[in-house]
C-alpha cells in the first residue's frame, strides 16, 4: 500500500520523466494510478447503494469505492480486472476467453469485470453468456460512460440495469461525518480514507484527470485541456456560459463544448438544467456545471489574493449538498430529477428537485444568518408553486421557520439526508 508520504515520491518521481520514457510506460503508468493512487486500503463504510440481484453496471469516477463496494458484498464473486495490464492483453487478444472462464467456474455466482469500457468488445461475450440463463449475475463496473454509450451498452438489449456509485453521503460516514472537512477535501472515499489527504487528493486531480485523459487519447493538447479545468472551476456552482470559458481558455467554442462532454463522460462534472414545467416567467437558458466532488473543485479552483476566500467557500458548500442531492435522486430509486430556478430578472433557487417524491425548492447560503433578501427567490418561487416545499440550507446553528421556510443548518442538513426518507 502506498501511504502519503511514499506516494508523494512517486509523484515527484513521474514529473522528472522524460516525454518518451513516459509514453513507454503507459499502461504501467495507468496500472501504477491504479495501485498508488485508487486502490489505497480502505475501512469499508456501508453505502446506501442497493441494486438488487439483476444484471447492472456499476458507474462512478474513479475512488468513489466501486471495487472495494463489489469486494465487500460479493465477497465469492469471480472477478475480472480490465485495469491489470496482463489481464486486459489477453482479454483484447481473445474475448472469447471470457466465455471459458464463466464456463468453467458454474459455481461462481456473481461474475464481477472492473473497468468494462476498457474493453467493450466484451460486452458481446457478456450478452451471449447472460443468454445461457445459468443464473449467474453479472457486475460490471465503469469509470467512464464515453465507450460504453458508443460502443456497446446496447448489446445487452436492457438486460443489466445502471446504477451510479457517488462519493460518500454524510449519512453513510454518520458520526465520522464533518462539515468543515467535506468543504476542504471533499467525500471522494479514497480521498477521505487515506491518511494524507491532501497529497491524494493533489494525486487524484494531477494523474487521474489529465494524465487519463492523455492516455485515452481524448484531447490532443493535454495542456489545453488542463487549462480548461481551471476555467471550469470559475463555472462551478454557477450558470455555464462555454463561450466565457472558451474566451478564458483561448480556444473555440466547439473545443470547450466537446472538453465539457469529456468530463461529463469520465463523470467528473454534470450539467443541471433549469425547472421550466408550467413555467410563469421568462427563465433563463444555461445550464449550471458541478464538479462532481467538493474536493476536486478545491483542486481544480486556484486561490490567490484576489480571490475571496468567501466566494470559494460558497461554491464548495454549494456543490457539497448538490453532489448530496444528486446521490439521493439516485439511491432513492425513484425518477427525482435535480434542476435549479432562474428567471430573466435574475431571481434564483439553487436547486429544484421534482419526482414522485413531490416537489422540493433549496436555496444555499455560506453564511450564519439568514438575511430577508436570503428568502427572495424562495418566495418568488412559492408564489409560482405553492405547492412547493421550500428549505434554506445556512451554516448557522438554529432550525428556523420563517416566512413559510425551513431554514436548516447544513451540519443537520446534510446528516439527515437519507435516500427513501422523505428529505425534510
Amino acid at each position: 500500500m502506498f501511504h502519503g508520504d511514499h506516494l508523494g515520491r512517486h509523484i515527484e518521481s513521474l514529473k522528472h520523466c522524460s516525454p518518451r520514457s513516459r509514453i513507454k510506460d503507459k499502461k504501467s503508468l495507468q496500472f501504477g494510478i491504479r495501485v498508488a493512487i485508487l486502490s489505497l486500503k480502505m475501512e469499508f463504510v456501508p453505502r446506501f447503494f442497493n441494486p438488487g440481484k439483476d444484471h447492472f453496471f456499476l458507474l462512478g469516477p474513479r475512488g468513489t469505492g466501486k471495487t472495494l463496494w463489489t469486494q465487500h458484498t460479493f465477497p465469492e464473486a469471480l472477478r475480472i480486472d480490465l485495469l491489470d495490464p496482463e489481464t486486459h492483453r489477453q482479454f483484447v487478444a481473445y474475448p472469447e476467453r471470457l466465455r471459458e472462464i464463466v464456463n468453467a467456474n458454474p459455481r461462481a455466482r456473481q461474475i464481477v469485470i472492473d473497468e468494462i469500457q476498457k474493453l467493450p468488445e466484451l460486452l458481446g461475450v457478456v450478452h451471449l453468456l447472460i443468454e445461457q440463463k445459468t443464473g449467474q449475475q453479472f457486475i460490471l463496473t465503469g469509470s467512464s460512460a464515453r465507450k460504453l454509450r458508443r460502443q456497446g451498452v446496447n448489446l445487452l438489449g436492457g438486460r443489466a440495469a445502471q446504477y451510479h456509485l457517488h462519493p460518500y453521503m454524510a449519512a453513510e460516514l454518520g458520526t465520522h461525518f464533518r462539515l468543515e472537512t467535506a468543504l476542504q477535501r471533499g467525500l471522494l472515499p479514497v480521498v477521505w480514507g487515506a491518511h494524507d489527504p491532501e497529497v491524494i487528493l493533489k494525486a487524484y486531480n494531477g494523474l487521474y484527470l489529465r494524465e487519463e485523459v492523455q492516455m485515452e487519447g481524448l484531447v490532443s493538447n493535454v495542456g489545453g485541456f488542463a487549462r480548461f479545468l481551471e476555467a471550469m472551476s470559475f463555472s462551478h456552482a454557477a450558470t455555464l456560459n462555454l463561450s466565457n470559458v472558451a474566451r478564458d481558455c483561448n480556444v473555440s467554442r466547439k473545443t470547450v463544448e466537446g472538453y465539457v462532454e469529456i468530463l461529463e463522460d469520465l463523470l467528473l462534472g454534470f450539467r443541471i438544467g433549469v425547472f421550466s414545467k408550467r413555467a410563469k416567467r421568462v427563465l433563463a437558458a444555461h445550464p449550471k456545471f458541478y464538479f462532481f466532488d467538493a474536493g476536486i473543485f478545491r483542486a481544480n479552483r486556484p486561490a490567490g489574493p484576489l480571490d475571496a476566500p468567501e466566494e470559494i467557500d460558497g461554491a464548495a458548500l454549494e456543490g457539497l449538498v448538490a453532489q448530496h442531492l444528486r446521490a439521493w435522486c439516485d439511491y432513492s430509486g425513484g425518477n427525482a430529477q435535480l434542476h435549479y430556478w432562474q428567471t430573466r430578472s435574475q431571481l434564483e433557487v439553487d436547486f429544484i428537485l421534482y419526482g414522485e417524491a413531490g416537489l422540493y425548492a433549496f436555496e444555499i447560503k455560506n453564511s450564519k444568518q439568514v438575511r430577508p433578501e436570503d428568502l427572495r427567490g424562495l418566495k418568488s418561487f412559492a408564489e409560482d408553486y405553492p405547492e412547493s416545499r421550500r428549505c434554506l440550507v445556512y451554516r448557522g446553528r438554529d432550525r428556523l421557520m420563517r416566512e413559510g421556510v425551513l431554514c436548516m443548518p447544513c451540519a443537520e442538513f446534510l446528516p439527515n439526508l437519507k435516500p427513501g426518507r422523505d428529505i425534510f
